[in-house]
């Protein structure tokens, strides 16, 4: 398998496209997790089936966010996608979220190509309402029977929001990882020539 964070760029979030894998399809209790060091997918948990994943969650490659890991991406779409696939995604907001403590923020993005829906979404505004409310419910309480009251949704922001995060998680990678850095910078302006 292919190591995501050496394949992979984190996309042009300042045109709010991004570069997404997906660990967890909507409705998996699975916590898979991207394993940076054997560059493969691990069964982290299994979740209580009432917690299964009210839509896919993957990852930004090339990104860290203050807890550590890649920064988490929450993809809306009508059905399961994938673990391990990749897309490239358009960026709505950011769920602002604390667990045991550490921020620990989650973009909420769409595909970036959506014919089944016309490219509808734009804003989170756009979504359903439901949409928001339920994805508010489980993280407030997918803990709950282990450890209550250790996570917090803080509210949802805007795009512009969202892309301060990402620039953030991306600085952060960059700063453990100069080489990747400059070979970023390098291919962007061949892209530009």
């Amino acid at each position: 398998m292919a190591d995501f964070n050496k394949v992979l760029t984190p996309g042009d979030y300042e045109k709010g496209e991004l570069n997404v894998v997906i660990e967890i399809p909507t409705g998996s209790n699975h916590k898979i997790e991207w394993d940076r060091e054997h560059a493969c997918f691990m069964l982290d948990r299994v979740e209580p089936v009432a917690f299964a994943k009210p839509c896919n969650y993957g990852f930004i490659p090339q990104t860290l966010d203050e807890d550590g890991d890649e920064l988490d991406v929450l993809m809306i779409t009508d059905q399961p996608l994938t673990t391990g696939i990749w897309m490239k995604a358009k960026i709505l907001g950011v769920m602002k979220f604390v667990d045991g403590g550490e921020v620990d923020d989650k973009v909420i993005c769409v595909p970036a190509d959506d014919r089944n829906n016309g490219d509808c979404y734009n804003t989170l505004e756009d979504l359903p309402k439901k949409t928001l409310e339920q994805i508010e419910f489980h993280f407030n309480h997918y803990k709950d029977l282990k450890k209550p009251g250790t996570t917090t949704v803080k509210g949802f922001e805007d795009v512009k929001s969202a892309k301060k995060v990402i620039a953030d998680a991306i600085k952060r990678y960059e700063d453990m990882h100069p080489d990747v850095m400059v070979k970023n910078k390098v291919k962007k302006v061949i892209e530009e020539l």
